[in-house]
């Protein structure tokens, strides 16, 4: 568990306003419509007959690329 994760297990009050946030925001059109473009993607390429499991599509790449790879890109 990282450090991150146990500050919200012990601050429930923290928690519960970062729950909200997210629910906002996961809510989003926005949001919704980024969902369905992955989601289109990952179909598009499955039934192309491409081995996508583990991996996470990358907009800026216009590939699938491993997730460890595109997860830790975004933070630069």
């Amino acid at each position: 568990m990282g450090k991150t994760a146990k500050y919200y297990a012990k601050n429930k009050k923290a928690r519960d306003k970062k729950k909200k946030y997210d629910k906002e925001y996961h809510s989003s059109e926005e949001r919704k419509k980024y969902r369905a473009f992955l989601n289109k993607m990952r179909r598009k390429a499955k039934k192309a007959g491409k081995k996508v499991d583990g991996k996470d599509y990358d907009h800026d790449e216009k590939k699938f690329i491993s997730a460890k790879r595109n997860r830790a890109k975004k933070k630069k």
